[in-house]
């Protein structure tokens, strides 16, 4: 099977596509700093920037992977859009980048398509933005599922997202979702957050004073006038908020607490990725920054590799299959 990982990231669909035997024969990111990451793990740098290159260019394949940019139907990002004044949405520029899928896929037809996203793509303008969504790929000839998967199913974090299953048709679906709840349904229990952190971690992401004093403060503030705004300080025997993108700011979203009254610390590069179901393996990005970045915009492999090894030969089922799944942290869209 012969993939193409579009807004490849550093590489989250690509470790899972490779695990489960896929040949990677085509990748983009518009990030330098990505490419750079993906190219120090896989030994290729992928393309720049999809809106440049050329359908045709890219080689004959049979399934389309792509965590398309999320920032434009994210809650936080609308939220910050609107306080800016600026678009957000279809109105986002990139929010519109789902097209390029959608070009590639119309010349080359491949037999699948594997799409992530936030899930409040789903709810965004009432539902019409995904409607719009839906109608497209449709339209171009596929038959798409839609499953909210929580990362904790596989790592000590709440994640949830979206991913948008598109089958070339004709095609029956109920393979397909026999095998996603029979996948779901024999996973062994995540680590716990403590599985995941470093026994001796360096002293410097320690909080400094200042930056605990002002962080305790801030969430003050904010409980005083109603809102949850604020630190997370996690439970190491449970699991961690979603690690975004602006973790390198304060990490104040993830703080491991302080042993013996303390300050608390934010995690380390490493743990991120543990968090995100990277192996130690992973080669991060020398400066803190811009792997805490590129983490936060990932998508988690193991995940993934739940939703690939879902995906059926294409062939009529004609026995009706039993397709109930009591996992809790999976629903069918």
């Amino acid at each position: 099977m012969r993939a193409v990982d579009l807004f490849c990231g550093i590489g989250g669909f690509r470790l899972a596509l490779e695990i489960e035997g896929f040949d990677i024969v085509f990748s983009c990111d518009i990030d330098a700093k990505a490419r750079m990451a993906y190219s120090n793990n896989f030994g290729e740098e992928p393309f720049g920037d999809i809106t440049t290159i050329a359908a045709e260019s890219i080689p004959p394949h049979d399934l389309i992977c792509g965590g398309f940019p999320c920032q434009p139907f994210s809650s936080a990002g609308i939220a910050k859009h609107r306080s800016l004044e600026r678009p957000s949405g279809f109105d986002d520029t990139r929010g519109q980048l789902y097209l390029e899928i959608l070009r590639i896929a119309i010349l080359h037809r491949p037999r699948f398509l594997l799409l992530e996203n936030v899930r409040n793509l789903l709810t965004m303008q009432k539902g019409a933005v995904f409607g719009q969504i839906r109608r497209d790929l449709e339209t171009i000839g596929y038959t798409i599922h839609v499953t909210e998967l929580e990362a904790s199913l596989v790592v000590p974090q709440r994640r949830p997202r979206i991913y948008i299953v598109c089958f070339r048709n004709p095609v029956d679906l109920r393979f397909y979702l026999k095998a996603l709840c029979a996948e779901l349904e024999c996973l062994p229990l995540p680590p716990s957050l403590t599985g995941i952190l470093d026994s001796n971690p360096d002293p410097s992401y320690t909080l400094p004073d200042k930056l605990w004093t002002y962080l305790q403060a801030h969430r003050e503030k904010h409980r005083k006038a109603g809102n949850g705004f604020g630190f997370s300080l996690a439970d190491p025997d449970g699991v961690a908020r979603t690690l975004s993108a602006r973790y390198y700011k304060d990490g104040s979203e993830i703080l491991i607490p302080g042993k013996d009254g303390a300050n608390p610390r934010r995690m380390t590069p490493r743990e991120c990725a543990r968090l995100m179901g990277f192996p130690d393996s992973f080669h991060l990005p020398e400066s803190d920054q811009v792997a805490y970045k590129l983490l936060g915009n990932a998508v988690v492999p193991p995940i993934i590799q739940i939703l690939l090894r879902s995906l059926p030969v294409l062939r009529s089922i004609p026995d009706p299959l039993k397709l109930a799944c009591s996992c809790r942290s999976h629903r069918q869209l």
